[in-house]
């Protein structure tokens, strides 16, 4: 469903993304891991042409989409939950999912209001309560079950876990495999190894833009030397 080949970012004349490449399969749970710094956000934004690379190609469905404009991309099905958030704090949590409606895409998974409100029982509850009332756990619910409005066929998370409250932490974890289990294939970036091994199929490790592993959470236990370069503090 989508592959990197390739791949040079820059900010400036700092180069992020170092020649990074991967795929990711229709139906896969899949973990960029890395330390704070290691080029996880910048592949999210070079994925969704937040970013521009300067080389190489990012392919979804096997077109080429290295030189889309960032609405073009999402319009294709591709949904991007930004670390930060960004819902509207001035609008009501119904109003803010209506921002995020798209068609149903034919062949893949359809999100009702109804549906996401089973999927986040706290929104239901506080469903006309202004963005900027809400907690940061809930804010971050908000902000994927707005990018859930817009049937992505792929959904990109970048930091799902950080900064929530660890009750939170736990209720996105049995989200994200609910959105497996309907078939929703997923892109997750992370630090927590533990939340990651909870809802991955498999682990992507970059440092310093360029990929260091890939592979099953079983391999990467097998080889704790890797683990300890790469993610340990």
């Amino acid at each position: 469903m989508l592959e990197l080949s390739g791949v040079n970012s820059f900010y400036g004349k700092a180069h992020i993304l170092n020649d990074l490449g991967f795929s990711i399969s229709t139906g896969e749970v899949v973990a960029i891991l890395g330390r704070n710094g290691a080029g996880k956000t910048t592949t999210m934004k070079t994925i969704m042409q937040l970013v521009r690379a300067r080389s190489g190609t990012v392919r979804f469905e096997g077109k080429d989409i290295s030189r889309w404009p960032a609405y073009r991309v999402a319009q294709a099905g591709l949904g991007y939950v930004p670390e930060e958030r960004r819902i509207f704090t001035d609008l009501t949590i119904m109003e803010n999912l209506e921002v995020g409606r798209q068609k149903q895409r034919d062949g893949f998974p359809f999100w009702s209001m109804e549906q996401l409100f089973e999927l986040f029982p706290n929104l239901r509850e506080r469903r006309d309560n202004r963005g900027k009332a809400l907690s940061g756990g809930e804010q971050q619910m908000l902000t994927i079950a707005r990018t859930l409005m817009g049937n992505p066929k792929l959904l990109l998370l970048d930091e799902p876990s950080e900064g929530i409250a660890p009750v939170i932490v736990e209720q996105m974890a049995e989200t994200i495999q609910q959105l497996k289990a309907q078939g929703l294939t997923v892109l997750l970036s992370e630090q927590n190894l533990h939340f990651a091994r909870l809802v991955a199929d498999r682990a992507i490790i970059i440092e310093g833009g360029s990929k260091r592993f890939d592979g099953s959470f079983e391999t990467l236990e097998a080889q704790p030397e890797i683990r300890d370069t790469y993610l340990s503090v």
